[in-house]
């Protein structure tokens, strides 16, 4: 059975502190949390330092072919913890203190655990737990304020994801009655010559418990109203860290599936719809965390790119690596932002943030403009990747529908920066700014800039098609 309890020793690490922070903080007064805080920091370093560590052993799976310890492994361990890191940064300020920070740190470190093994499984029944243990966390950090909005939010995640847990787990029925099997390994085989609209059934079930995870069409609408009414920690987590495990695993899945199935125009279909429906409707947002909920929206269509060319092109999986860490950290900067001007929630109430925090604005554009995908930010060179790996497998009309919106999106961002260096009003007053978050901002900041030059340094010296 390849047992191995070492090769999981950064979900073990997680684990672990999932149970020893929610224990820390029962026993602690609340004057006292950050003691719970350090325990979870200190999983989420362990955690990330023995996935760098296990980075250098061979690929193998483990546990009955169940679990894979890969170089795609060991980036979504070290995007997630670092992800996860980012998100209890910027959220020290907003959290520390409260009646619920140990219980949102051990939500946060369960959600992390099931993203994790989400990615890094190569089995249908191990695939429907990490679903469950991605999701039920979810629910809870969504509807931890107890406003009426998060309620809402929180109802709302909770019956899609209930709805579309179904629907996985009647996909992996299907597919487990047509290939026999529920490991990867025994599906490539097994599903060779089954009835086309008996694994088209199963893939789609499959597909939509998975894109659901990661807040593309069709299971999108709990995105934008949780990422409004959650806890700024809770939203910047679940609009980034879900899509790391839930989009390596769709990846995974169909890399296994037979050409019987069109299921390339299946995703490619679903990518376009994705990254345009998310664009056209953050046109009409003045919130600006809707707008950044329906803006995760549109990037999954760009992150499910290399998908559809899974198996076609060799760069297809290293383009959705590192688009995804690209993407996390970007995504994570303008959340820090949002938490460190609490004040500022809309559009218009961004005036004259250039003038009262310079740092801070400048965050804001870096990681806005990395939304984009303009050079040199790291996104850029992840929409590079994608794009070209997208080309070579023969979906150059997706190229093209993906290129077009994101020369639309810049209007959007560009709707919130332009406020940010307007005058502001003399009567207007200052909320003041929490350092923790607007550190977590800068430092994010220095990192979407840092990648993207490295990058873009490296990307020339590159054989095969990223080289042309």
């Amino acid at each position: 059975m390849h047992k191995e309890p070492l090769a999981l020793l950064p979900e073990i690490c997680l684990l672990v502190g999932a149970v020893t922070t929610l224990l820390a903080g029962s026993f602690l007064p609340r004057e006292r949390q950050w003691g719970a805080r350090l325990v979870a920091t200190a999983a989420l370093v362990a955690a990330g330092i023995t996935a760098a560590v296990a980075l250098a052993d061979p690929a193998r799976t483990v546990y009955g072919g169940t679990f894979a310890v890969d170089t795609a492994t060991g980036a979504v361990r070290l995007v997630v913890a670092a992800a996860t890191l980012l998100v209890i940064g910027l959220g020290v300020d907003e959290l520390a203190g409260t009646r619920r920070e140990s219980e949102t740190y051990a939500l946060l470190l369960l959600g992390a655990l099931g993203a994790t093994v989400m990615g890094s499984t190569t089995d249908l029944l191990v695939l429907a737990v990490a679903f469950l243990l991605g999701s039920i966390p979810l629910y809870g950090l969504v509807g931890m304020l107890r406003s009426p909005g998060a309620a809402e939010a929180a109802l709302k995640t909770y019956l899609l994801g209930a709805l579309f847990g179904i629907l996985l787990l009647l996909g992996t029925t299907v597919l487990y009655g047509l290939g026999g099997a529920t490991a990867y390994a025994g599906l490539a085989t097994g599903l060779e010559g089954a009835p086309v609209a008996a694994l088209a059934v199963g893939l789609l079930g499959v597909l939509a418990g998975l894109v659901f995870k990661a807040g593309g069409v069709p299971g999108h609408f709990w995105v934008p109203d949780a990422a409004q009414a959650a806890g700024t920690p809770a939203a910047a987590f679940l609009t980034t860290v879900p899509k790391v495990g839930a989009l390596v695993a769709v990846f995974r899945l169909v890399d296994v599936l037979p050409g019987s199935a069109d299921w390339p125009l299946l995703v490619a279909v679903l990518a376009a719809v994705t990254m345009t429906l998310g664009n056209l409707a953050a046109f009409a947002q003045s919130d600006v965390r809707r707008l950044l909920g329906w803006s995760t929206v549109s990037q999954v269509g760009y992150l499910l790119l290399p998908v559809a060319v899974a198996g076609r092109t060799g760069e297809a999986l290293p383009a959705l690596l590192f688009y995804l860490g690209a993407y996390a950290v970007t995504n994570l900067a303008a959340f820090a932002v949002v938490a460190a001007v609490p004040d500022r929630r809309g559009l218009e109430e961004s005036r004259g943030l250039a003038t009262a925090s310079p740092w801070l604005a400048g965050a804001l554009v870096v990681a806005l403009l990395g939304l984009v995908g303009t050079p040199p930010t790291a996104v850029f060179v992840g929409k590079l990747t994608v794009f070209t790996a997208a080309w070579d497998g023969g979906l150059a009309w997706l190229v093209v529908v993906a290129a077009a919106n994101t020369v639309a999106s810049l209007f959007y961002y560009l709707r919130w920066l332009a406020p940010v260096f307007r005058r502001p009003e003399e009567d207007a007053g200052d909320g003041g700014t929490r350092p923790f978050a607007a550190v977590a901002a800068v430092l994010a900041a220095a990192c979407i800039l840092g990648l993207g030059l490295a990058a873009g340094a490296v990307l020339p010296l590159l054989d095969g098609p990223l080289a042309r």
